[in-house]
């Protein structure tokens, strides 16, 4: 009778608080173990959705990295010159009578879309005498070459010593690098 205390209290109490401890502290450790595999889980995942999109972005611009440096070569070349270059080819593909150039100037300083950007430019402004068509096919042409052109204003007036011809003044803005 004496001992019946001390028996419940280190018999009994004392090995199931023991235990309720040892469960408690198991369910603890198996829930952070859970939450932690989740979200590593999750991190895979994403790294992997990841990895695969700078793959595919990858594999696009390996098909065109040609072009890329063709276009760094056109960038690097001077503008004046690619332009005087380009329009003597798109002039010896089309008639005489309907396209001539009458005019290449290159003003100073930057205006329009030039100066409201950082980037490095220079403005160029053309004269042609031509018919629509043949005018039309060049424009395309040069445009198509330089592609770092953009057309700033474009004026057409008829011509006064031909009803077949009109004059046309364009300004690029050259886009350099």
């Amino acid at each position: 009778m004496f001992y019946r205390q001390s028996i419940v209290i280190f018999g009994f109490v004392l090995p199931a608080a023991i235990c309720a401890a040892v469960v408690v502290g198991g369910i603890a450790l198996k829930a952070k173990a859970t939450s932690s595999f989740q979200q590593k889980q999750t991190l895979y995942k994403s790294s992997e959705a990841n990895r695969a999109g700078s793959q595919a972005i990858e594999a696009t611009i390996s098909k065109k990295r040609d072009h890329v440096e063709r276009w760094k070569t056109q960038m690097e070349r001077e503008t004046s010159n690619a332009i005087t270059s380009n329009l003597k080819e798109i002039g010896d593909k089309l008639p005489p009578k309907e396209f001539q150039q009458t005019a290449f100037e290159r003003p100073n300083g930057a205006s329009g879309f030039a100066s409201a950007s950082a980037q490095s430019s220079s403005q160029v402004r053309l004269a042609f005498r031509g018919t629509f068509r043949s005018m039309q096919k060049a424009f395309i042409e040069l445009e198509t070459r330089m592609p770092q052109l953009q057309m700033q204003e474009l004026k057409i007036d008829p011509s006064a010593s031909s009803t077949s011809t009109m004059n046309f003044q364009v300004t690029y803005t050259a886009w350099e690098k």
